[in-house]
């Protein structure tokens, strides 16, 4: 396929849903370093999901898709959704008033729900399509497979962050990660 062709409808599914997620990872480390909200255990663990799942549809783009990309990334939908269920139903009391910022009227960790439902849903419609070739060259999808690795890799580093080597903080107010390196490094 060369650069200029554009994709087959999985294809093109494929990257519109690694856009999405490109989307969502922004979102978030938007909030994070704009309204200083860092990330609980459970924010990161959904984040992973998201990751995850973006990983298989990168794989989709780069070499073809594949069933296991697809079961896999199933796997992680549900691995994501079971996370911010729990969230969820952490603060489902009616005095709680829930963690961290809320996207309208409704806190990071339901949307993140909604958005495991919907790329569960999204996966399986990609499923029942035909598969005509959905590795693309196209310049488009190179920058969004670009803006995915550098948010995968500055996921990392602000998990590191936050949270160093050891386990996070239930509520974390200050880059823990980077004060632990501090310490170690002035050793």
């Amino acid at each position: 396929m060369s650069k200029l062709t554009l994709p087959s409808l999985s294809g093109l599914g494929n990257i519109v849903l690694l856009l999405v997620i490109n989307l969502v990872l922004t979102l978030a480390f938007l909030d994070q370093f704009i309204n200083h909200d860092l990330p609980c255990p459970l924010c990161i663990l959904q984040r992973m999901g998201f990751i995850l799942i973006g990983l298989m549809f990168l794989l989709n783009i780069r070499s073809g898709a594949q069933p296991a990309h697809y079961g896999f990334a199933i796997l992680f939908a549900i691995l994501g959704l079971s996370v911010s269920l729990r969230q969820i139903l952490l603060h489902v009391a009616p005095d709680d008033l829930g963690y961290g910022d809320t996207f309208f009227r409704l806190h990071f960790y339901t949307w993140a729900f909604v958005g495991f439902v919907s790329l569960m849903i999204s996966i399986a419609i990609l499923l029942i399509i035909p598969d005509r070739g959905t590795r693309s060259r196209h310049w488009f999808a190179q920058f969004i497979c670009l803006w995915f690795i550098l948010l995968l890799v500055g996921n990392v580093i602000s998990t590191l962050s936050i949270c160093g080597l050891g386990a996070c903080a239930d509520n974390p107010l200050h880059y823990d990660g980077i004060t632990q390196l501090r310490q170690w490094l002035t050793k």
